[in-house]
């Protein structure tokens, strides 16, 4: 469903979204601005966190927010939502009712930084997450785990036809993710030479977006055992064991750049070794522990080590388009949404490949 709201629109879907954690489809909603009660009159049905334990179970009234000291537990979550048109504000101009569309991190920005100026909403200080935090309005932000979603249409992306909704939904956070530094780094130039360490959401994604632009792509992994996975069925060129001293001897001082998508703290030494002079080493992962970042191998080479945060609403459209001409798609395992907690305890094993992605339409058909 979409909704003017002020000068802009929102936007409301049913469908499935995907996530870091899973992903969902619900369908769209775009209103007109009034007051939270009056804006949101419609309850949704959704699957909910009750307390900490995290462990989600269904709700037919989505309301309220529980607070835990100064943190909010989100009693809905999800991103990377995609889904159907099914509502349009009388200020909506971009998007009809029966249009394909997504959201990705965000819903709404302060529209007056220098940041939100230059289509970069992602940095912008005032940004407003997809779930679990507050709007404009001080309403509650719930996420795609849900069978109906309102947002503003500034905050949504036109899905092209030929994309299949299940499985370009996690581009909407993994795929514009790693797509953003490729494209700012000029690491998305033929004939260049690009790392990507790990193969999970993210570097599987890397590896597709850059194997897309002509570019030459290495995986580096911990795990021997992905080599097949990265170069027959993901078309890497080659595959580095990072704990192996010969194989990373040899590729040191070959490559242009690399996306280290890695969450868990690791080295950074190899990598930067890795890189020609003036190469650069862009972070996308987060780890909870700072890192060692050792300076002597950067000034001998001038070579930068960087970070990377999802993208603007402009280049994720950009990503989504370029990703329909080159026909790339997320690896997803689609699930049922009563399979969700579940799937949340294969997260943490890691024993995906490499996105859940939540069907809540067919879940709610079938209940």
């Amino acid at each position: 469903m979409l909704e003017g709201h002020d000068v802009t629109g929102l936007l409301s879907t049913k469908a499935a979204f995907p996530c870091t954690e899973a992903s969902t489809v619900p369908r769209m909603k775009l209103l007109m601005a009034k007051s939270p009660e009056e804006q949101h009159p419609v309850k949704a049905v959704g699957w909910a966190a009750r307390d900490s334990s995290g462990v989600l179970a269904r709700s037919n009234s989505l309301e309220g927010q529980e607070r835990m000291g100064h943190h909010q537990l989100s009693r809905c979550p999800g991103h990377e939502i995609v889904g159907v048109v099914t509502e349009v504000g009388d200020k909506v101009q971009k998007f009809k009712v029966g249009d394909k569309v997504g959201v990705g991190c965000l819903v709404g920005s302060c529209h007056s930084c220098e940041n939100c100026a230059n289509d970069l909403e992602n940095y912008c200080p005032k940004a407003i997450q997809t779930y679990n935090g507050i709007y404009h309005d001080g309403t509650p932000m719930y996420g795609g785990y849900s069978d109906i979603m309102v947002c503003n249409e500034s905050f949504v992306i036109r899905i092209p036809d030929n994309l299949p909704l299940d499985a370009c939904a996690p581009l909407l956070c993994a795929g514009i993710t790693t797509y953003s530094p490729l494209r700012y780094f000029g690491l998305d130039k033929p004939g260049m030479h690009v790392g990507v360490v790990g193969l999970g959401g993210l570097g599987h994604a890397a590896v597709k977006f850059a194997k897309a632009f002509g570019v030459k792509v290495t995986v580096i992994s911990t795990s021997p055992n992905k080599k097949k996975e990265a170069t027959e069925r993901l078309g890497a060129d080659s595959f580095l064991v990072s704990r192996d001293p010969d194989q990373m001897q040899a590729a040191m001082g070959t490559m242009d750049g690399i996306i280290d998508t890695v969450s868990a703290p690791h080295p950074l030494w190899p990598l930067i070794g890795l890189l020609k002079s003036h190469g650069k080493l862009v972070m996308v992962g987060a780890p909870e522990k700072p890192l060692d970042l050792p300076v002597f191998p950067l000034l001998m080479g001038r070579k930068i080590v960087a970070g990377s945060c999802i993208g603007g609403i402009k280049e994720t459209q950009e990503m989504i388009n370029f990703a329909a001409k080159h026909n790339i798609t997320a690896d997803i395992e689609l699930i049922p949404m009563d399979y969700v907690n579940t799937a949340m305890e294969r997260l943490v094993k890691a024993n995906v490949r490499y996105r859940f992605v939540i069907d809540i339409g067919n879940t709610l058909k079938a209940a």
